[in-house]
């Protein structure tokens, strides 16, 4: 089995699939940002729409596929970190 078969050829022409998927978060993150505007929470639609561009501008810089992995785990460790402070000592606890 050839494995161009698995593949479009956008892939074999030099771009890589990850490239297309940071796109495609920033797309998503594009929708929760106007749906959180559109519901009046602006700050939390602010974060999404920077998001956004983050995602997008790292889409068309064609980096390989291990720095794609890695830039996603950055972020990943960054958001959840950001998000477990917020809600742990931030918010406070709910009584």
């Amino acid at each position: 089995m050839n494995g161009k078969q698995q593949y479009p050829d956008s892939y074999w022409k030099g771009d890589s699939l990850l490239d297309r998927m940071f796109r495609v978060l920033g797309f998503f993150t594009l929708v929760i940002g106007l749906m959180a505007f559109a519901g009046d929470l602006t700050e939390m639609a602010l974060l999404f729409f920077l998001q956004t561009a983050f995602f997008v501008i790292l889409g068309y810089m064609k980096f390989t596929e291990k720095t794609y992995i890695l830039l996603f785990w950055g972020y990943m460790i960054l958001t959840f970190t950001g998000f477990s402070y917020w809600t742990v000592f931030q918010m406070g606890l709910p009584l």
